[in-house]
């Protein structure tokens, strides 16, 4: 499924950094269009389903918290 996201792109010294408006992602590169493109890269890595290479053990503990 593809879905579009809006990104605003500024300049860092050498850097353009190219941040997701709707998701906390963000990317850089030496040009915009490479800072747009690292971004898209990080965007699809961060909808990707982790995959647990260990499965977890699941535990649950009591924690007493002021009201």
């Amino acid at each position: 499924m593809k879905r579009n996201f809006n990104a605003t792109v500024w300049r860092e010294g050498e850097w353009y950094v190219a941040q997701c408006l709707e998701v906390d992602v963000a990317s850089q590169g030496t040009t915009e269009e490479e800072a747009l493109e690292n971004l898209s890269d990080a965007l699809e890595l961060h909808f990707t389903p982790p995959v647990a290479t260990i499965t977890p053990h699941v535990r649950q503990i009591e924690v007493e918290v002021a009201a």
